[in-house]
């Protein structure tokens, strides 16, 4: 009873940071917008339980980015505030939501399952947490960009603005192709019990991660010009990713993970002392 309560403060907690920043910015539409990603977290929180998967977890996020994106766009367009610099930073995220869910989506499949709801799943209190952590994730990670496509000239188009566009193409590109040569790399059955060492593997042990942290500060920077006042603590989008990857789940999980799989093995331990962690050597 005791840890139910509390994962159901935690959920409070979480929806509580995202939307008193929501209520900072000063703009309804933004607090719409994460009241409607919360609200899409917590009804497929309900067949999810029921039915015990977590097959749509990862594929909901995305959606939900979509769907707020889609949802300030469009108020702002009849609100006549928006310009090329609100489409090019919502069709970044968009595009990166529809690349990453995809990609997570069949992973699972492939899998059968996720390895990370094991002990989560049949807890209703932190399996309902879970879900609203991603509403939190989705809300913090976006809303920079929101707010900067929702003010009143839309999205500034300046030297900054390039200089993010251009990180974010960088970032998400770096993501791909890292994803795609861990699963190549997967594929092969005599590598089931072998960790990657090659391309982009070879300059860092997490480079899906690394350009994952390098968009989303991309969109800070991409957003940053068009916001005022209280609005710059939505600039903690960047700072949020890289502490949820690296100190809550991704980097830390995965570390442990392949601490216990291959911690015995001298050519892991070599990796692992020649490798940097996250950032890439040059």
């Amino acid at each position: 009873m005791k840890q139910s309560l509390l994962n159901l403060l935690f959920s409070l907690i979480a929806f509580s940071i995202a939307y008193s920043i929501a209520l900072l910015t000063g703009l309804a539409l933004i607090q719409q917008a994460v009241l409607i990603a919360f609200l899409i977290q917590w009804i497929l929180f309900i067949p999810a339980y029921l039915f015990q998967t977590e097959k749509f977890y990862d594929i909901t996020g995305s959606v939900t980015y979509i769907s707020i994106v889609t949802y300030i766009s469009v108020q702002s367009y009849y609100a006549i505030n928006v310009n090329i610099g609100s489409i090019l930073l919502a069709s970044c995220i968009i595009l990166w939501a529809i690349r990453l869910g995809s990609f997570l989506f069949t992973r699972i499949h492939k899998a059968g399952e996720d390895k990370r709801f094991a002990s989560i799943k049949p807890s209703p209190t932190r399996f309902f947490m879970a879900w609203t952590f991603q509403g939190m994730w989705v809300s913090l990670c976006s809303m920079c960009a929101l707010t900067a496509i929702s003010s009143d000239t839309g999205v500034s188009v300046n030297a900054l603005f390039y200089i993010g566009l251009g990180l974010f193409i960088y970032g998400f590109c770096t993501e791909i192709v890292a994803d795609k040569q861990k699963s190549k790399f997967r594929a092969i059955p005599e590598n089931r019990d072998k960790f990657i060492t090659t391309g982009l593997w070879a300059k860092s042990r997490h480079p899906n991660y690394f350009g994952e942290i390098v968009l989303w500060l991309a969109v800070a920077l991409m957003s940053f010009s068009s916001l005022q006042g209280l609005q710059y603590i939505t600039l903690i989008s960047p700072i949020f990713t890289y502490i949820l990857l690296v100190y809550v789940s991704g980097v830390r999980m995965l570390e442990s993970r392949g601490y216990k799989k291959w911690g015995h093995l001298e050519e892991y331990k070599t990796y692992q002392k020649s490798t940097p962690m996250l950032f890439p050597k040059l």
